[in-house]
């Protein structure tokens, strides 16, 4: 293979959805929000992203704690409308330095209004699953997220998947259903819109790869302004008036996640990916502390099962396209 090196933009991206699941944003918010360097003038160390990474991971699962013992008393609209807010206040440094003309013109906006669509879809079926499901199972089946999208890469990217990938892929959907626990009560609603918010999300990473000229501040902040919509439009249904202290919590989803985010993004930068990305699938572990000590929710073995097989399947994946993605910058 002949050229130029392929750039930043061009190079192979791993398909692993490094996220939170019930807010995910582009991969330039926390330098953002923080002001932080370019990656190129950041010196790396290895240890101080591998844990930023995990507080990173820990606030997400924390701020999906708070979610799950929100919706227990208020409707999901009122934690879109309450979160959102929160979330638009912490940006809005950012958004009046990045310009209106950049945020409400932005590149291809039609795909962008798509993905407002699929992450406003998306928060909905988390906070709603999460309402009756263990934290453990929704973040179990939200983890099968970079098996979607990578099984999503070929018809809607053209991405060539080559056999070692096609069987992780099969190998994840395996671990999908067992965590799905296979019996009459498989099924369930709750598990079906779980399943359907993580094929939501994996169509919005899907998307957000043909949006890499957008920044992660304009897309964090239109997804945001859905979910505030949103929120505004169905939270009259059975509001409930929170208490100060409920109010404050309301409020510290949007922060939480907005901290979370920085933390993420600033690990990727004093980290290679290949080192610290792994370290994501702490969120299971997480899950599991969380759902024992505050709802004693035990993990089944069915799901524990499950589990290992999405991240062997998960972790496989990023692997292979890592090893790929190198070969083709070697080139």
């Amino acid at each position: 293979m002949t050229g130029t090196p392929p750039t930043s933009t061009d190079a192979p991206r791993p398909h692993t959805a490094l996220l939170e699941p019930s807010s995910s944003t582009g991969e330039d918010l926390g330098a953002t929000l923080a002001e932080d360097k370019p990656a190129s003038a950041v010196i790396q160390n290895i240890p101080a992203g591998i844990g930023l990474m995990i507080l990173g991971i820990f606030l997400f699962v924390a701020n999906d704690v708070m979610g799950k013992w929100l919706v227990a008393t208020y409707t999901v609209g009122q934690v879109l409308l309450i979160r959102s807010a929160a979330g638009l206040v912490m940006l809005g440094p950012s958004l009046w330095k990045t310009g209106a003309r950049e945020l409400f013109f932005p590149p291809s906006p039609k795909l962008n209004l798509l993905r407002v669509l699929l992450t406003t879809g998306e928060v909905a079926c988390f906070y709603w699953a999460v309402t009756y499901l263990p934290l453990a199972d929704i973040v179990t089946l939200y983890m099968a997220a970079p098996i979607f999208v990578t099984a999503l890469a070929y018809p809607l990217l053209g991405e060539k998947i080559d056999a070692p990938r096609v069987f992780a892929i099969l190998f994840g959907f395996v671990g999908v259903i067992i965590a799905m626990r296979p019996s009459s009560a498989s099924f369930s609603l709750p598990a079906l819109v779980a399943l359907t918010g993580c094929i939501l999300f994996s169509l919005m990473m899907v998307i957000t790869r043909h949006l890499r000229g957008t920044k992660g501040i304009v897309l964090v902040s239109w997804q945001s302004l859905g979910a505030l919509l949103l929120g505004a439009i169905i939270s009259p249904i059975g509001w409930v008036t929170p208490s100060v202290q409920d109010f404050i919590l309301l409020l510290m989803l949007g922060v939480v996640a907005t901290f979370a985010h920085i933390a993420v993004n600033k690990a990727l930068k004093l980290a290679p990916a290949a080192i610290i990305m792994p370290y994501q699938y702490t969120q299971i572990l997480w899950a599991v502390i969380f759902g024992i000590a505050i709802f004693g929710d035990w993990p089944d073995q069915m799901m524990i099962i499950g589990s290992a097989l999405i991240i062997a399947a998960g972790l496989f994946i990023f692997w292979r396209e890592q090893k790929i993605g190198r070969g083709s910058n070697a080139d």
